[in-house]
């Protein structure tokens, strides 16, 4: 594993660079790396993600992205270590990028001191090498921008130092270019210009060197007001007189000379014949494609293998093939002495037809110097011409934009000394011989440095974020970019920022995508014109699939076709590039493609019938995938359409369901909110019913409440009282979840009030509900009367799942009010229906107040089984909330019982993982727990911070046990450090809201 961080911000795990997740992430993560083996505060961190401008919640947000990027970095918990207050990367120094800059330059002053000026030279270039701009592109915020200034200042340092080695070495002319760059780019750096001008003196270029003078001195006088320095002065007074002490110095050795050096250009063709070469010119700012050119250069350079090379390029139009293409074949030129050929095959080419392969080789022969008089008219016998000359050159062939394989074989040589480049928007599998590089889209950050290079950093680094999002808007698409950078160099006037906001209407992005000649619409428009008339039906419907990626089981759904075909069609929009594949069996559109489906919509197109279809298929795959994970869920309606059922994935199995949700969960989103916006209210509903399951099981609480909302929105349109409280019902859990008590209250008596004669079950659901709701309140009362009401119901009906559910929440108010005897009950009931239904999820929930409440009647053995069952059965990645306070319990319960090895271990995680992932709600429940562990393992000031924390969580919600409990422990915190009035002020807060509550003396002490 390996971290880049001069420069943009890489990581990288073997050969997988690794994805780093959100800005925010990335931020914390390189202001850990700018300091490695060292503590960084949290405060820090806070500063370097949002600058002056933190959120509220900062502090929970940067946990929460050390938390995320432990999972993404490989052995992430042994990367990133919790310090104190803060947070600290362990790295070993081959995998820091800064950290072998630093071991290079040391060892370079080491060499110097040493007299060896060669060492020296190697370790100072391996150092420059290293570096590849600011840290973060210089769009790091003013945190991380500090700590590059400085970075920065350290390299340009070790740039004076080499360059100056390589003077003293014997080096001039080689110097020249190298520095300007640098001149250029820091223009008021003496020392710099200093070495600049030396080179040019030694290199036999006297007035040059006095004319850097005279520039630096103008420049300094306008922009500073002062002259140059006296160092320089003198150096440029010693070049006037030839003085000898800047004569030229004489190289070290020929070997050493040669070893610092810049491997020596191509052998240029013989001048008294020079060998034909048509290649377009080279793009002097081309980005990107490191690994794609590295193939085809190694390639191009191997010996002879005894039959022609042959290259492909495949890739969506404007994907940059041809600029990759010419690009190498300039960089292999020389080694291909007979000739660099380039032919247009206009395979496709707006308004033009495909050329022919004849008169392509008519072309190519005229090219290598065969008179017109010696040209066949077959294809046959040109074909065999060209074969026999080309056999006698060492040559470099591009086709350009080829049609098809046909049109390619006649083309290509036979010789083994010959290189055969071609480029299409098709893979030619029939192509025999030939490897091929798919050509996918620039990435983020090669996206900005080709902004960069063609807009020029003053306009870039003027507008960071702006460039950020234009890049974003181009999709990677290196035409969309190029597109954008001429129109906004063709406008002096509008800002990038502008350009932006044009592009961010979908509806005119494609217009806005077009320069002269060239456009993405038109690009775009010749693939979907070499399409027959089914396939670009086919391609017009899936641009309404909502989801980023398409399985083929939705596109068989959408498109009305059984799962081959569909898989057909999917395939040969991946062939033509029209899609992309990312994962096997998952195909999506580039934003741009997506766009450009939508605008060819025809009027034939049965939309309104693909859309339906592609709801009531997902609306059927989410109930399956629930009847597999929620056992004893009670159905509700039939969803099946009229036409008959979609197929469906194969979804029974231990992993398949989960895997099949976590995988498609953004696009079932995407799906319910299209079917609601629709007219679909009654699939969108049932939809969304079954999604919030999920939802609920990975503790995705945001979401939830959105897609609770978009459910009670469609109810309200379809009438269905019975589904409008069930929704509502919904809704008011979200609520509860979230914290937003009164809503939920409010929302849930909604429910109640409009549940009709469905036996009783919706109205069961809502009571369960608000006994949930007052109980979170401290109204016990109410929530003792509404839970056992709706459990008696729950038993008549055989809902058995609804029944556990109820006797937990009945176990968790008696729990709290002191009632252990009748909360042992409850829960245990709760846990053998759980069990009978092999509903795991919530037979944690159940085992766990079962534990809680067997530590009320002092049975902590009991309690640490009925715990350690529960994390038998925890998995984090589902309700991350509830398995942290298990693990927070789990702690309590081992100190408790003297097993003291891994209480903080476990109460440290257990902070950990709400933190990242519970709400505000759990989170409360957690830190009272944590700190009461902390308190009894001695550590009053640690328990101190925790029920604070604590405290002003729950009285934010007004969540009046937890801030009871937070308040009962800050005051025992306090008695324990000596503050004897803070004690008593939170012990009488703590009493006068346990007494409002009902709370007995014996609920207090848990």
């Amino acid at each position: 594993m390996r971290f880049n961080i001069l420069g943009s911000l890489e990581g990288w795990h073997g050969d997988r660079r690794l994805r780093l997740g959100s800005p925010t992430q990335e931020r914390v993560l390189v202001t850990l790396l700018l300091e490695p083996g060292r503590m960084v505060p949290v405060s820090r961190l806070v500063a370097a993600a949002w600058d002056d401008e933190p959120p509220q919640t900062a502090g929970h947000q940067i946990r929460k992205a050390v938390a995320a990027l432990r999972t993404r970095v490989p052995d992430g918990a042994d990367v990133i270590l919790t310090d104190g207050a803060g947070y600290r990367a362990v790295l070993k120094e081959h995998q820091l990028d800064l950290h072998e800059f630093t071991r290079r330059a040391a060892l370079a002053r080491e060499a110097v001191a040493g007299s060896d000026a060669g060492e020296a030279v190697g370790h100072l270039r391996a150092c420059l090498d290293l570096w590849r701009g600011p840290v973060m592109a210089g769009a790091g915020g003013s945190v991380i921008s500090a700590a590059s200034a400085a970075l920065e200042e350290r390299q340009m340092a070790v740039a004076e130092q080499y360059f100056e080695l390589q003077l003293e070495l014997g080096q001039s002319a080689e110097l020249v270019g190298p520095l300007r760059e640098l001149v250029t780019a820091h223009p008021l750096r003496e020392t710099l210009r200093g070495r600049l001008m030396l080179a040019l003196y030694r290199a036999g270029r006297q007035a040059e060197a006095l004319e850097e003078f005279g520039r630096v001195r103008t420049l300094l006088v306008e922009e500073l007001g002062i002259d140059p320095g006296a160092e320089l002065t003198r150096l440029y007074e010693a070049i006037l007189r030839d003085s000898p002490e800047v004569a030229p110095r004489v190289p070290q050795s020929v070997a050493e000379r040669a070893a610092l050096l810049v491997p020596a250009p191509y052998p240029e063709p013989s001048p008294t014949e020079p060998p034909p070469s048509t290649l377009p010119y080279d793009l002097p700012d081309f980005t990107g494609r490191d690994d794609e050119l590295s193939r085809i250069l190694a390639v191009g350079g191997d010996p002879a293998s005894g039959s022609t090379r042959i290259i492909g390029v495949d890739g969506m139009g404007g994907s940059g093939k041809s600029a990759l293409a010419v690009h190498a074949a300039h960089l292999l030129a020389a080694d291909y002495p007979g000739g660099q050929l380039f032919v247009d095959l206009r395979g496709f080419s707006p308004g033009e037809k495909a050329q022919e392969p004849g008169a392509v080789l008519h072309s190519l022969l005229r090219t290598v110097g065969v008179p017109d008089d010696r040209i066949p008219d077959d294809l046959e016998r040109r074909t065999t011409l060209w074969r026999t000359v080309s056999a006698q050159r060492k040559l470099l062939l591009l086709l350009d934009n080829a049609a098809d394989a046909a049109q390619i074989r006649p083309l290509l040589p036979t010789s083994e000394d010959c290189l055969a480049l071609v480029t299409s928007r098709v893979r030619m599998l029939d192509l025999d011989g030939a490897e091929w590089l798919s050509l996918g889209l620039l990435s983020a950050d090669d996206s900005t440095t080709l902004l960069t290079r063609m807009l020029g950093t003053d306009r870039t680094t003027a507008e960071p974020g702006a460039v950020d999002d234009l890049a974003r808007l181009c999709g990677g698409l290196p035409l969309a970019l190029r597109i954008t950078t001429a129109r906004l160099r063709n406008r002096p006037r509008w800002t990038v920022r502008y350009l932006v906001d044009r592009l961010a209407d979908e509806t005119r992005r494609l217009r806005e995508l077009s320069a002269g000649e060239r456009s993405v619409e038109a690009t775009l428009r010749l693939s979907y014109q070499a399409m027959d008339a089914d396939q670009r039906a086919a391609f017009r419907l899936l641009g309404l699939h909502p989801g980023s990626t398409i399985d083929v089981h939705s596109a068989a759904a959408l498109l009305d076709a059984d799962l081959h075909d569909a898989e057909d069609i999917l395939e040969h929009l991946l062939d033509t590039h029209l899609m992309e594949q990312h994962e096997a069996g998952l195909y999506g559109f580039h934003d741009l493609v997506r766009t450009y489906a939508m605008s060819v919509r025809e009027t034939e197109d049965d939309e309104e019938g693909a859309v339906e279809r592609l709801v009531a298929y997902y609306a059927l795959a989410t109930d399956l995938a629930c009847d597999v994970l929620f056992p004893g869920r009670s159905p509700y309606g039939d969803l099946r359409p009229e036409g008959g059922a979609p197929e469906l994935p194969r979804l029974d199995g231990d992993d398949r369901a989960p895997r099949w949700f976590h995988r498609e969960r953004e696009t079932i989103l995407a799906v319910v909110a299209k079917a609601g916006t629709q007219g679909l209210h009654r699939s969108a509903a049932l939809l969304a019913r079954n999604l919030l399951f999920y939802l609920d099981l990975c503790g995705h609480y945001e979401e939830f409440r959105v897609v609770s909302r978009i459910g009670v929105g469609a109810c309200r349109q379809l009438g269905d009282p019975a589904l409008l409280s069930l929704s509502l019902g919904n809704l008011a859990v979200a609520h509860w979840w979230l914290g937003d008590f009164q809503d939920g209250i409010t929302t849930a008596h909604e429910a109640l009030e409009v549940t009709c004669d469905d036996g009783g079950r919706t109205q069961a659901f809502c009571l369960g509900v608000l006994g949930l709701l007052y109980g979170a309140i401290g109204n016990f009362a109410e929530a003792r009367a509404y839970l056992s009401k709706g459990i008696t119901l729950h038993r008549e009906l055989g809902a058995y799942r609804m029944e556990a559910q109820a006797l937990v929440n009945l176990s968790s108010v008696q729990t709290w009010t002191g009632h252990y005897a009748d909360a042992v009950r409850h829960a245990a009931r709760a846990t053998e229906l759980n069990r009978r239904l092999g509903e795991h999820g919530n037979e944690i929930w159940s085992l766990t107040w079962l534990a809680l409440a067997h530590l009320g009647t002092g049975e902590d053995e009991r309690a640490r089984a009925c715990l350690a069952q529960a994390l038998e059965l925890c998995d984090e990645s589902r309700r991350p909330g509830n398995v942290a306070l298990v693990l927070a319990h789990w702690a309590r319960v081992c100190q408790r019982l003297g097993e003291g090895d891994s209480v903080v271990e476990h109460a440290e995680r257990a902070l950990e993982l709400v933190s990242a992932e519970g709400t505000a709600l759990r989170q409360s429940a957690v830190v009272n727990t944590v700190g009461s562990v902390h308190l009894h393992r001695g550590a009053p000031d640690r328990a101190m911070d925790m029920y604070r924390r604590g405290h002003e969580l729950a009285s934010r919600l007004g969540y009046h046990v937890e801030t009871a409990r937070a308040l009962l422990g800050m005051a025992m915190a306090a008695q324990a450090l000596g503050d004897e009035a803070t004690a008593r002020r939170h012990r009488l807060a703590a009493e006068a809201l346990y007494d409002a509550m009902g709370v007995t003396e014996a609920g207090r002490r848990l």
